[in-house]
């Protein structure tokens, strides 16, 4: 198997982990979160009591921007941990 590209990792982990959150923000703010997150806690079995703030941009932007630095941190140190241990 061959070495990875630790920045090319680090990109498509950031895209994906701020895209997810980019789509969870437009689910946010068009009011459809609570639907989606009533349906996925009665597929675990759980019931709780909650409520969902009002939509934020700035939070929004916010979310997208920490998880997008994440995936790419996380992207990162997936490749070079996989090219250390793949000599």
């Amino acid at each position: 198997m061959g070495n990875i590209h630790p920045n090319r990792a680090g990109l498509i982990l950031a895209l994906l982990f701020g895209g997810v959150h980019l789509i969870w923000s437009f689910i946010v703010a068009l009011g459809w979160a609570r639907v989606i997150i009533d349906f996925i806690l009665r597929l675990h079995f759980i019931k709780l009591n909650y409520t969902l703030d009002t939509f934020n941009l700035g939070n929004a932007l916010f979310l997208i921007a920490v998880t997008t630095a994440i995936g790419y941190v996380v992207g990162w140190g997936f490749a070079v941990l996989w090219n250390q241990l793949h000599r």
